[in-house]
């Protein structure tokens, strides 16, 4: 074969008449992402002002609204991490605290992985409704997911009303349930308590592939 024509077809893709750029271009075509290795979901739940929804769009889309809306039903967002060496895709909904729309929140607790439960830690009533909200999870999820307690709004520390010990004698009475403080208004603890549930999500399912290849 012709060497000249061989650095033609190598330069043209093909075509002794076509342009080297071309080849260049195709050269730098972007390859297609990276498939996710998993994908979970997670529910927030709590009564109804807590910062469920602020919490959810700090941690997605690094976002605060001072005056957000109260969630009507449930509504979701979608986020991408990175940890263990696997690409996850949470899937985070967040549902209403109202009472009135619980028939409509407990079909999404089945499916979910991980559940954030927060309260206010300037509203008394917000934490006396923990147990409520623990039999709702006890009713509508997996007993495999994991559970994590959130004390919102630590921007108001002046104003604070549950203590932290009295928070952690309450996760302590609950098996495997992590707990911890955040602000969604100053972006305070956000991230780190969403990924320490991912975390642990994780540790559980590579957890149950050990027993399952043990047992096969």
């Amino acid at each position: 074969m012709d060497s000249r024509y061989e650095i033609q077809r190598r330069a043209g893709g093909g075509s002794a008449n076509a342009s080297p750029a071309l080849g260049v271009q195709s050269r730098r075509r972007k390859m297609p992402p990276r498939p996710a290795d998993y994908k979970l979901q997670i529910i927030i739940i709590g009564s109804r002002g807590v910062g469920k929804t602020s919490l959810m769009e700090r941690f997605t889309d690094d976002t605060f609204c001072e005056a957000c809306k109260s969630t009507v039903g449930v509504d979701f967002k979608i986020k991408t991490v990175e940890l263990r060496g696997k690409k996850i895709r949470l899937q985070i909904w967040d549902t209403a605290g109202q009472e009135r729309f619980n028939s409509i929140t407990s079909a999404y607790y089945r499916g979910a992985k991980g559940i954030v439960l927060v309260y206010d830690i300037t509203k008394q009533e917000t934490f006396d409704d923990l147990p409520k909200w623990m039999k709702m999870i006890d009713k509508y999820a997996s007993e495999e997911a994991e559970l994590l307690l959130v004390g919102n709004k630590l921007d108001c520390e002046t104003d604070r009303i549950i203590t932290k010990q009295t928070a952690e004698r309450f996760t302590s009475r609950i098996s495997g349930m992590r707990f911890c403080e955040a602000s969604a208004k100053d972006n305070f603890n956000v991230e780190e308590c969403f990924l320490k549930l991912v975390d642990d999500i994780l540790a559980k399912v590579h957890s149950n592939q050990v027993v399952e290849t043990s047992q096969g």
